[in-house]
């Protein structure tokens, strides 16, 4: 498989596919971040639209394409969660399996007496609050006191709001700093956050100095393997802030997208070989959580218009990935973040466009990410480079995965394939039986009389999987009756791959059909 030089990670922070089964229980059924922008005039996106997002599953309202230049796929998220610390650490290869925590009635005393004791002020508010609200509200009185303002929402944050005028910088990012050290162990939250903000009463807005102090990931990240192996990891935006640090080789703080598209692009001339993790964060902090939709929808047709230069700028070796850390539907009924699937889209000279469907965890991410870098890492992802570069291995896991819809309650044995078209598209099929055995449907008929049904006469190859109760344990070859099916379309150098427990074995129609009846 085809190793990369230099892979661009870029996460379009809070750029939601649609609710994961669970999101109820998250307070967000229904929320589908993209399907709210798609609502609005404002979004114009044209070189998503051509890389394929609109054929990512459930996404086809944003317009599919016959011939993406990019792979595709949604991800689900494993961890306990739905904010960027999890979302980020997700992908980099930890799963959380417990929630940070949250604080919805405020903080406790012991917290806020402590944090008193070590900065020397008093605390205002101490509750969920909107960031632009609280500044409102207890602005004024912040500058007449001094006191900081102490908030937090339904992620797991600290977030310390002061007027730049009576907290400078340097000192609002040291009380956040300190704020850290007390916060850990059951009050270990996600994020200390410093919220600076300028303006008089009833003006106030917040500047683009936030900073965000993290806790310090559980367990060894794809960052910490790359650097560990002698590669660059170079963080643009609140990546550096996400990991506390940790994994990191070069830092580039952003003052929001522009200056984020504006580093990543300057990174294209650079000679590194590793990572470049991109976070775009005015997407999440800018407009989904203050329920903007035409923002949002303006803000990712800018970075469309980017996006188009920027792939002309890719070098020959170099792997693009553009994906999310969780949603943050502009238009539900709340300001916080929505627990949904996020796109994939994977673009590079020997990518091919395939459809990887839905994928289990963000965890793929690494995976991926460290294989196509020719670096070691375990995490529990499996890595997508093979089906992004090898078809037949494509075509063996998408028939893998039409196994799991097999009907065999008879038999209990499960058979998938999927059939490569002439023109490029995939069609799969599993077996369908019956209590009457004659009108049992095998997967490799299935997935032809789809794809006959849909116009297509041609085909390149096709791959089978089988075995009890969906377990491969050897090969599962065609039956005759699926042959002689085969032998309708197909010519007799058609390849067949079979799928093997760790890989496949590829034959030709004509090996397995050598007297078919043909006219």
């Amino acid at each position: 498989m085809k190793r990369c030089k230099r892979v661009f990670l870029i996460v379009l922070d809070s750029l939601g596919a649609g609710a994961l089964p669970d999101a109820e229980k998250f307070g967000d059924r229904g929320a589908h971040t993209l399907r709210s922008l798609s609502r609005s005039e404002k979004l114009f996106i044209p070189n998503l639209r051509r890389l394929g997002i609109g054929n990512i599953e459930g996404l086809g309202f944003l317009g599919t394409e016959a011939s993406p230049l990019g792979a595709v796929c949604k991800l689900s998220e494993r961890s306990n969660g739905k904010d960027s610390t999890i979302g980020h650490w997700e992908m980099a290869g930890v799963i959380s399996e417990n929630p940070l925590p949250t604080f919805p009635d405020g903080f406790p005393p012991e917290i806020l007496d402590e944090f008193s004791r070590i900065t020397g002020r008093g605390v205002l508010c101490n509750k969920p609050y909107s960031g632009t609200q609280v500044i409102a509200d207890y602005g004024e009185e912040h500058m007449r006191t001094g006191n900081l303002i102490v908030y937090t929402s339904a992620d797991s944050v600290f977030q310390i709001a002061a007027h730049e005028e009576i907290v400078p910088l340097n000192e609002l990012y040291e009380y956040c700093r300190r704020a850290r050290v007390i916060l850990s162990g059951k009050y270990g939250v996600g994020r200390v956050i410093a919220r600076p903000f300028i303006g008089k009463p009833g003006r106030f807005t917040r500047t683009a100095h936030r900073h965000d102090f993290s806790i310090e990931p559980p367990a060894e990240t794809m960052l910490d393997a790359l650097k560990n192996a002698g590669r660059d990891v170079i963080s643009v935006g609140k990546i550096q802030d996400l990991f506390a640090g940790r994994g990191i080789t070069h830092s580039n703080p952003t003052s929001g997208n522009s200056d984020g598209m504006e580093i990543t692009a300057s990174l294209a001339n650079v000679d590194f070989e590793g990572l470049c993790y991109v976070n775009l964060v005015d997407f999440d902090m800018l407009y989904g959580h203050r329920q903007d939709v035409e923002g949002y929808a303006n803000a990712l047709t800018k970075f469309d218009q980017w996006l188009g230069i920027f792939l002309s700028t890719l070098r020959e070796d170099d792997m693009l990935l553009l994906t999310a850390d969780h949603g943050c539907d502009p238009s539900d009924a709340s300001t916080d973040h929505t627990r949904e699937y996020i796109p994939l889209i994977a673009y590079g000279r020997d990518i091919l466009p395939v459809n990887l469907g839905v994928r289990r965890t963000f965890t793929d991410i690494a995976a991926t990410v460290t294989e196509a870098l020719g670096v070691s890492y375990s995490c529990e992802g499996k890595s997508m480079l093979g089906e992004l570069t090898d078809m037949r291995l494509h075509l063996r896991e998408s028939a893998v995965r039409a196994m799991e819809k097999s009907y065999s309650p008879y038999s209990e044995f499960r058979v998938g394939a999927a059939l490569l078209g002439g023109s490029g598209r995939i069609y799969t099929g599993c077996n369908i039986e019956n209590a009457a055995y004659s009108p049992t449907v095998c997967a490799e008929r299935t997935a032809f009389a789809k794809a006959v049904s849909e116009g297509e006469r041609e085909f390149r190859m096709i791959a089978i999987a089988g075995g009890k109760d969906g377990h491969i344990e050897g090969l599962c070859p065609p039956c005759g009756v699926c042959r002689q099916v085969m032998a309708e379309f197909c010519q007799p150098e058609c390849e067949i791959i079979l799928a093997m427990p760790d890989g496949y074995e590829i034959h030709t129609l004509g090996e397995m059909l050598p007297f078919g009846f043909t006219l």
